[in-house]
């Protein structure tokens, strides 16, 4: 009798249900939107679940009864609190097998390393940092952003920006290209006419800007430089956080890097591997490149008993086929 496994990435903004089999073969896909309780709400949440699951199910052509295993990674699911709601969100998908739920941070860290533990960064719309030790001890910062001092998705990174920006008029800081960029971004006439529309909410200036902040930073304005090499730090900071929760400061170990930010390249990653390096050398920087649902259908396998080491790549192969356009 085959088994199958159900992964689940609910996200702000998109969200994966993957089912597999336990050889590894990625068998069915489903795709929906945002899933974050925090943006949808809790029923949102219960919604997105059941509609990416069902497409899943039918695209492996199996029924709940067969899935012997579930992993799911919530956005949204940070404090103990969360926990009593999202279980009951995830039981309305009545498939009667064990699961676990974890952040959808740590959906990345296990479908990105191959040692099964490490840390993961993620940088993307805002940022988070999750790592799990050889032990299985678990280090977090509180994934809340700004509010917490967590800073360098890319909505920080904009908003320095705009920081860089307002000092250069007001001639608290250096003039830098940055204006201009914003100033053709917006569509305003000039830079009072930006930090007026700014101010009253005329113009908007999100995370969708952080690109343009890397191009200037490319054409060599030192003020865009110096501030992708501070999103660096900042990142590499959440990480020195986690590394220190796990006592992993003198092993070898990757460091599993998620998000668009990371598109960047090496201005950011470079400043990230210097700042950790100080305090953990053995780090290994690597990009995830699989889907991060990957980490669910595992994580569902290690629910039902599975050695998954010998399986990770099998889904992973597999389950970019699916992803294929």
């Amino acid at each position: 009798m085959t088994h199958y496994f159900l992964g689940i990435d609910i996200g702000a903004t998109k969200s994966h249900a993957l089912v597999a089999d336990e050889t590894g073969r990625a068998l069915g896909l489903g795709t929906g939107g945002a899933g974050n309780w925090e943006v949808v709400g809790w029923d949102g949440l219960t919604n997105t679940l059941n509609a990416i699951t069902g497409q899943a199910l039918a695209d492996a052509a199996i029924g709940k009864d067969q899935i012997a295993g579930t992993g799911l990674g919530i956005a949204g699911y940070d404090w103990p609190c969360e926990a009593a709601p999202t279980r009951q969100a995830i039981e309305t998908l009545g498939i009667p097998a064990p699961y676990e739920f974890v952040n959808d941070t740590t959906l990345g860290l296990i479908a990105g390393a191959t040692q099964g533990w490490g840390v993961a960064v993620v940088s993307g719309t805002s940022c988070n940092c999750r790592g799990r030790g050889p032990d299985g001890r678990e280090g977090r910062v509180t994934g809340c952003s700004w509010r917490f001092a967590e800073f360098a998705g890319a909505t920080e990174l904009v908003g320095k920006a705009i920081w860089a920006v307002a000092l250069a008029w007001t001639h608290r800081g250096p003039a830098t290209r940055l204006t201009e960029a914003f100033i053709a971004l917006t569509g305003a006439t000039d830079a009072a006419d930006l930090l007026e529309g700014l101010a009253v909410y005329r113009y908007q200036l999100a995370a969708e800007a952080a690109p343009r902040v890397f191009q200037v930073a490319a054409e060599g304005d030192p003020v865009a430089q110096e501030l992708i090499r501070w999103a660096g730090q900042e990142l590499g900071s959440l990480a020195i956080g986690v590394i220190r929760q796990l006592s992993v400061e003198q092993l070898d170990f990757e460091l599993v890097l998620i998000g668009s930010m990371f598109k960047g390249g090496p201005p950011l990653t470079d400043a990230l591997a210097e700042t950790v390096h100080a305090v953990a050398p053995g780090a290994r920087l690597v990009r995830l490149t699989a889907p991060p649902v990957v980490g669910g259908v595992l994580l569902g396998m290690q629910q039902a008993g599975l050695e998954t080491a010998a399986l990770r790549q099998a889904l992973i192969n597999s389950a970019s086929e699916l992803f294929r356009p």
